[in-house]
């Protein structure tokens, strides 16, 4: 599992969103996402990180490294 910080989030909807984002990006699988830590966890199967900070980004929150 990895994870990533993301900036931003302030509601469950917002979780939704990040949640939905990243299940939509073909390699990534088992997203978790929690406001209250700020991240995202998830099983990637060889997706840049670039393409993961992309998706994220994308929808209006601003990723960590």
């Amino acid at each position: 599992m990895e994870n990533i910080k993301i900036k931003g989030m302030s509601c469950q909807h917002c979780v939704g969103s990040v949640k939905k984002a990243l299940e939509a990006v073909p390699g990534l699988s088992q997203v978790s996402v929690n406001l209250d830590k700020g991240e995202a966890t998830y099983t990637n199967n060889n997706v840049p990180r670039e393409q993961i900070r992309a998706a994220i980004s994308k929808i209006g929150f601003e990723p960590g490294e």
